[in-house]
């Protein structure tokens, strides 16, 4: 049986918890003037008293990456299709669908678009694309849904393809500005065979 010291106690406790809790959840005044301005300053005191850490100390290493901004396919197909509303863009799936889309001079025939990704190269056979035509009547209450021709796929198909390959040029670029080194050389005299 619990007695009214105990629920008194057990209330106090609970009490003197939620006010340090609230203490400790209070933010901190702190002044401009402890913050040196430099940010590399900044990163080094955070990291001397234990508010951060450093990948691989700091260096940069050649790493491997799929984001979908750093794919050129995945880019490419978006770009293409940014003109119709999509139902669903899955990245890690390599998926994207649209919905239905029609022009304003046609309300009674729709378009909707699916491309499922095969791989991230940049090759002919790398998405699966299907083109479904909507067609209703009149008072858009029969519709009638089929795939499309294999010509509007192939244009669509070749369009994504070339403007893969130009944004894969534009990376390849912007990586040679970056480091104009061959992988095989270093900047330093260290690894070179004497000759």
């Amino acid at each position: 049986m619990i007695t009214s010291r105990q629920i008194i106690i057990f209330f106090s406790i609970i009490v003197l918890l939620t006010q340090s809790a609230c203490n400790a959840l209070k933010p901190k005044k702190v002044s401009a003037q402890d913050f040196p301005p430099d940010p590399r300053q900044r990163v080094k005191k955070n990291i001397e008293e234990g508010k951060g850490f450093r990948v691989f100390d700091g260096k940069m290493g050649g790493t491997t990456y799929d984001f979908a901004s750093s794919n050129p396919l995945w880019q490419a197909t978006l770009d293409t299709l940014d003109f119709m509303p999509l139902v669903s863009a899955n990245y890690s799936g390599g998926i994207v669908i649209t919905d239905w889309y029609s022009e304003n001079n046609t309300p009674n025939e729709s378009v909707k678009i699916s491309i499922r990704f095969l791989t991230n190269e940049i090759r002919s056979d790398a998405l699966d694309i299907n083109v479904f035509l909507k067609k209703c009547s009149e008072n858009l209450t029969n519709c009638s849904i089929s795939k499309s021709n294999n010509d509007l796929v192939a244009d669509l198909n070749l369009n994504i393809l070339k403007k893969a390959s130009m944004y894969e040029r534009k990376i390849l670029e912007k990586r040679k500005k970056e480091n104009p080194y061959p992988m095989g050389q270093m900047k330093s005299g260290k690894g070179r065979k004497k000759d």
